[in-house]
């Protein structure tokens, strides 16, 4: 081999894309002046497609695989060189290389939320979120209707639009399914499947697939889903009736416990009623004619003690007391306690006994 035919194969061409980025669609190969030896050696790797474009229009279209760039491996750009007569300088063209393989784990979701019709609770909004992958299927479709001049295309700059698209077809196909919402998230498969179909002619138009697409969540408003909960409680309870009487019970139970002896009577008194409340609705049931109200239990009659130098005496009746207000032993400033009461108080302190002062006559004119 002599020493031009080394120097001539020194200097062929190696043009090729070696991608170390997750988000590069798009990668034009550089060159100075844009000249491209004719033979020289052009490697497309899996997942790639190289596009040729000659003096501003779109040429050859190369998928994986190791090219010679002569006559027979270029038809489109011999036809535009006139090279059909063995012409073999160098040529001016750009490459943009195109990365086909999929770009996964995007993600797309509702903005604002969705307003539709549901059989069961009416009008109503949703939300929804999920990911989506996007795969070039015509790298020159993609070359001329997004990318155009640009050197370098990345995802981020189509996958706003992509999400707009994914979005709106979402809201079109949720809203004539007719789906109730309590089912939606049995059904998100089958509706990511009518989405991915929806929007396919329309992302087929930018030379790109949707060959995944994942419906994660549906979620109504906070406000929505208060009162779905609250309803959700109120269907364990069972008969409301009956949970109610039962919760009533339990509070005068627990009041009567606070508040001493008297209470716990009066709290067993009204549990004992309350008792006899729910044991209708059972007899009822059964055929049976409504059984009669119990009657209240009796007051309790409170007894009083009275303090005096620093000495207690008692207990004492409320007759006894009035009896002692019109002997003149108990005054409104002696100090009485009867149970449940928060520490000593004077006779005119406490109601009950402050009325025993009143309905006596009060002294003789003169006296």
């Amino acid at each position: 081999m002599g020493i031009l035919d080394f120097l001539s194969g020194q200097f062929i061409d190696v043009i090729h894309w070696t991608d170390d980025t997750r988000d590069t669609m798009v990668w034009r190969f550089e060159r100075h002046g844009h000249e491209i030896k004719y033979g020289a050696k052009l490697t497309v790797r899996e997942g790639q497609a190289a596009v040729f474009v000659h003096e501003g229009q779109l040429a050859d279209v190369f998928t994986p695989g190791l090219y010679m760039l002569e006559t027979n491996n270029m038809p489109i750009m011999t036809t535009l060189q006139h090279w059909d007569h063995g012409f073999q300088s160098p040529f001016k063209s750009e490459i943009y290389f195109v990365n086909t393989t999929r770009f996964n784990d995007l993600k797309w979701g509702t903005k604002n939320p969705i307003m539709l019709r549901d059989p069961e609770f009416g009008p109503t909004r949703i939300r929804a979120f999920g990911t989506y992958s996007v795969k070039v299927s015509d790298p020159a479709r993609f070359l001329t209707e997004i990318v155009g001049t640009d050197g370098e295309f990345t995802m981020d700059e189509i996958s706003f639009q992509v999400r707009n698209i994914i979005v709106q077809e979402f809201s079109r196909v949720i809203a004539a399914s007719g789906i109730p919402v309590l089912d939606m998230a049995a059904n998100t498969r089958d509706l990511g499947k009518l989405v991915a179909g929806a929007i396919a002619d329309t992302v087929a138009q930018y030379g790109i697939t949707i060959p995944e697409l994942y419906i994660e969540n549906i979620s109504l408003p906070p406000a929505v889903e208060a009162a779905l909960d609250t309803r959700t409680s109120r269907g364990l309870t069972g008969d409301l009736d009956a949970h109610m009487q039962y919760a009533a019970a339990e509070a005068l139970r627990k009041g009567g416990e606070a508040s001493g002896a008297m209470g716990a009577g009066l709290g067993a008194g009204m549990g004992m009623a309350m008792a006899g409340q729910m044991a209708n609705p059972w007899a009822r049931a059964a055929g049976g004619a409504p059984a009669a109200a119990a009657p209240p239990p009796p007051p309790v009659e409170h007894v009083w003690h009275t303090a005096e130098g620093g000495k207690t005496k008692g207990p004492f009746s409320k007759a006894d007391m009035g009896r002692m207000a019109a002997e003149g032993t108990l005054t409104r400033g002696t100090h009485v306690w009867t149970a449940g009461q928060d520490g000593w108080k004077t006779a005119n302190e406490v109601p009950e006994l402050a009325q025993l002062f009143t309905v006596m006559p009060p002294p003789p004119p003169g006296a």
